[in-house]
C-alpha cells in the first residue's frame, strides 16, 4: 500500500494564515494606506518645501486648529477645494486671515510660518 504524503497541522495553519494575511494586504487600495493623502475638496500642508514632508490636509467647512507639528511650520500647500479657504493666524489682541484661492498651490510658502489654523470664512480677521 501506498504511503501518502503527510502535512502537520501546525504548517498547514501557518500557510493558511499567510495566504489570508497577503491577500488583505494586496486588496487595500493604496490611496486609502497613505495618510495625509490629498482627496478631492481638501486643502493639505506641509513641513517641507514641494509639498514633502509630514502632512495634513483640512476639509471645509468650519474652523481647525492645525496638529502642533504642522503649527507655525507648514511650508508649502495644495488645495483641491472648490471653494476659498482662509489660513488663520492668530495674533497678539488679533488675528489675520490669508486667502487660499479654490485649486491653488504654493511649493515655498513664507506664510505659513504663520499658520495656526484654517477655515472657510475670514472669521473677523484682518487680511494678512
Amino acid at each position: 500500500m501506498p504511503r501518502g504524503f503527510a502535512v502537520p497541522a501546525a504548517a498547514l495553519l501557518a500557510s493558511t494564515v499567510l495566504l489570508a494575511s497577503t491577500a488583505l494586504l494586496t486588496a487595500v487600495p493604496a490611496s486609502a494606506a497613505t495618510p495625509g493623502a490629498s482627496r478631492a475638496g481638501d486643502v493639505c500642508f506641509w513641513t517641507a518645501v514641494g509639498q514633502h514632508g509630514s502632512s495634513w490636509c483640512y476639509t471645509p467647512p468650519g474652523y481647525t486648529d492645525v496638529p502642533e507639528f504642522l503649527h507655525d511650520k507648514a511650508a508649502s500647500f495644495r488645495s483641491n477645494a472648490d471653494t476659498a479657504v482662509y489660513a488663520i493666524d492668530w495674533g497678539r489682541g488679533t488675528c489675520y486671515a490669508r486667502l487660499i484661492r479654490a485649486h491653488d498651490l504654493a511649493d515655498n510658502w513664507p506664510w505659513g510660518a504663520r499658520l495656526d489654523g484654517v477655515a472657510d470664512t475670514m472669521m473677523g480677521c484682518e487680511v494678512g
